[in-house]
């Protein structure tokens, strides 16, 4: 905050700050705001004197944005800048350009450069180094069109605002120089076309969920991949570790599952583009939302190759049959003093509490203010340009809790417009925001954010522990503990009689047990049963992994999660490094058996549509809790052609079962790989320690 200026904080309130404001308050002239451009003076008065250096000043006329203003008092002349106006109703309802198409916007004999910044009083475009200024438009929108093909030609921006000149570059730039230096025009037809469809499944209900961060998933040497780190490594087929063993692509695709969610591929901070290799991160540190990340391209001083390998990488998936989610993050930036956004709109794209500190419930330093008109906006257009440049299938939103409801509800009208049904899914837990609880995209509010799905940390908990007590444990790893929840768990945690509904309804949970964040839950169970043998822990590691498939709702599933994935013990292995956070590919070969585990269970998901059930009166009709000794859970699905019964033993007990019916009942999956026994005739049988099996029965 500048030390001697005057800052308009309300539509008629000016904070006055100067090194000694009595100096001022002994003046015969009243003060008055000077408009030189008009040559007009807006009458104030002083209302308060807050403290030695600051007075509050009220003045009766509405005042320009973006214009050259001065407080005339006595002899001191103080320059004046929008402060806190630009978080009103006022500003959002004044200058608000909703309708107004921004960025670098080519054709081939033109491009018209497009930047909102109201409260800007100069810019000037350099394009290859050239200067132009722009012509302020009505809103606060300042364009310029150049004739000539510019594709593929740098450009930022020379913004004047709050008597400051800055360089900025364009926060609606689809291409960087590499590590974001400028940004890049593009002529996209010249790009790769996504020519295959999107993969349609009949409800969004059947999707399979599995995490993947690009860098994983081929970077180690036993990937067999070509473009190891890169989106390329993902467009390779037949890849094979040097046992033969698939990986990477073929293998994602032989496992079953129905989408891949990545974590953030749009343009983000700490890793050098030119020469990524000794640096490292998830992505959650946003610096530019419509560009790819450079660091995985094949040729990071090509703008351009982002783009085609990106694409190429999606194009790929959807080939295989296998839909894309991007994980994307709209609740914060990097380093908010550096981002474009407060550069060109000081103090507008961020939230702050009401004594005017900065709002921090995202935990990194900022949170983006969602709820105004030009960040929806922005947001709005991010998602179109992902869906309808690079066909993604579905976003999952980063601190969805910490966004407000209506842009969620904004987000979801778009995402309808596709012919195909688009995946939206988000963290909505509840954060220490400056947001009213009504007002955001929490589990809390699923009823007014039907059709979007939740990550289900009760679910989560119930099973491991709880997330934030190394030592504590749930059914998976516990005993059974928490058995009580498990009919509540296993029907989508909408159900009202089985507890209090997490969801609304059961297509808006989703299950999970491990992700990118925390421990692993194989490094979990190294620390809550440390007693325990290797064999025990990977059959607790099954039960929990075997209930999320099995469990009515979205099964998600974190990336090497099927063979037991280990991070060494890191908890949060943002920036840790390849050899912490890279897939495994020689322990895959060593777990093959337990992956072929997990197949059978993705497989049995898929082919049975009880599994997978549309909705609560569904459930209610198909779903029924069995008799077990306890802890041992059971319960039964009623197919129209096949009935199942699902049998869980969290302990190292051996159990006798009665089956719900006698008859020849088939073990469609169990973790015990020496059972020997394939068919139950009868009614009467066993389940043996940290066993889950399903029994399958023909009608």
């Amino acid at each position: 905050m500048k030390t001697r200026a005057a800052w308009i904080d309300d539509v008629y309130v000016l904070t006055v700050i100067m090194e000694d404001i009595s100096l001022l308050l002994h003046k015969e002239e009243s003060p008055i705001i000077y408009w030189k451009y008009k040559n007009k003076h807006f009458p104030t008065k002083v209302e308060k004197i807050i403290d030695a250096s600051t007075a509050r000043l009220i003045f009766f006329e509405e005042l320009p944005m973006g214009e050259n203003l001065v407080l005339k008092w006595g002899e001191e002349e103080i320059p004046v800048y929008p402060g806190s106006i630009v978080r009103t109703n006022w500003f959002d309802k004044n200058y608000s350009a909703l309708n107004t198409e921004l960025g670098a916007l080519y054709t081939k004999t033109s491009t018209t450069f497009s930047i909102w910044a109201p409260t800007a009083t100069a810019i000037k475009l350099y394009l290859n180094s050239i200067g132009f200024l722009l012509n302020r438009q009505k809103n606060g929108v300042w364009k310029l069109k150049i004739d000539g093909d510019w594709h593929g030609y740098s450009y930022d921006y020379e913004i004047i605002v709050n008597g400051e000149i800055k360089r900025v570059n364009d926060p609606y730039a689809k291409a960087m120089l590499a590590n974001s230096k400028k940004g890049v025009v593009v002529d996209f037809a010249k790009t790769e076309k996504i020519h295959s469809n999107r993969p349609k499944l009949q409800q969004l209900q059947d999707a399979i969920i599995y995490e993947l961060h690009v860098r994983d998933a081929t970077i180690q040497k036993e990937s067999g991949v070509l473009n190891k780190g890169k989106y390329l490594g993902l467009t390779e087929k037949s890849t094979t570790t040097s046992n033969g063993f698939s990986t990477a692509l073929s293998y994602i695709k032989e496992l079953g599952i129905t989408h891949v969610q990545l974590l953030p591929i749009n343009d983000f901070a700490r890793v050098n583009e030119l020469n990524p290799i000794n640096e490292y991160n998830w992505g959650y540190d946003p610096l530019y939302f419509q560009v790819p990340e450079g660091s995985y391209a094949s040729s990071p001083k090509d703008p351009i190759s982002r783009i085609m390998d990106s694409k190429k990488m999606i194009q790929s998936f959807h080939e295989e049959g296998i839909s894309v989610i991007l994980d994307v993050v709209y609740n914060h930036v990097f380093v908010m003093e550096e981002s474009p956004f407060e550069i060109l709109v000081p103090g507008y794209y961020f939230r702050y509490h009401a004594d005017e500190s900065l709002s921090n419930g995202t935990g990194v330093g900022n949170d983006l203010a969602t709820e105004r008109e030009m960040v929806r906006k922005f947001i709005i257009d991010t998602i179109d340009f992902w869906l309808n440049e690079y066909n993604v299938d579905g976003f999952r939103f980063d601190l969805m809790g910490a966004m407000d409801i209506e842009t969620m509800k904004q987000i979801q009208e778009r995402c309808a417009k596709e012919d195909v049904p688009i995946m939206l899914l988000g963290e909505g837990w509840e954060l220490n925001t400056a947001l009213a609880a009504d007002k955001k995209a929490t589990s809390f509010q699923s009823h007014q954010l039907m059709g979007i799905r939740f990550f289900n940390d009760r679910f989560r908990d119930s099973l491991k522990g709880n997330l934030f007590d190394h030592h504590d444990t749930g059914y998976a790893n516990g005993n059974g503990r928490f058995n009580e929840r498990m009919p509540h768990l296993v029907t989508g945690s909408a159900i009202e009689e089985y507890g209090e509904p997490y969801v609304s309804e059961l297509d808006q949970t989703v299950n999970y047990v491990e992700c990118h964040d925390n421990h692993t839950l194989w490094d979990r169970l190294l620390i809550t049963n440390e007693q325990f043998s290797d064999a025990e822990r990977k059959k607790m590691h099954q039960i929990a992994t075997g209930i999320t498939l099995l469990s009515q709702g979205i099964p998600f599933i974190h990336a090497g999660q099927e063979w037991f994935r280990s991070k060494l013990g890191d908890e949060n292995s943002y920036i840790s490094g390849d050899k912490i956070n890279q897939l495994d590919w020689k322990k895959r070969e060593q777990e093959n058996e337990n992956i072929e585990f997990i197949k059978t269970l993705i497989a049995l998901r898929k082919k049975y549509d009880v599994f997978r059930l549309p909705s609560k009166e569904e459930v209610r009709r198909r779903f029924h809790i069995l008799d077990t000794p306890v802890p041992v859970f059971g319960f039964a699905l009623f197919g129209n052609e096949e009935d199942f019964s699902i049998y869980i033993n969290p302990t190292k007990e051996h159990y006798e079962l009665q089956l719900p019916s006698s008859g020849s009942w088939i073990i469609s999956v169990t973790n015990d790989f020496q059972r020997e026994q394939k068919e139950i005739k009868g009614e009467f049988t066993f389940i043996g320690p940290y066993e889950l099996f399903v029994l399958k029965k023909s009608r």
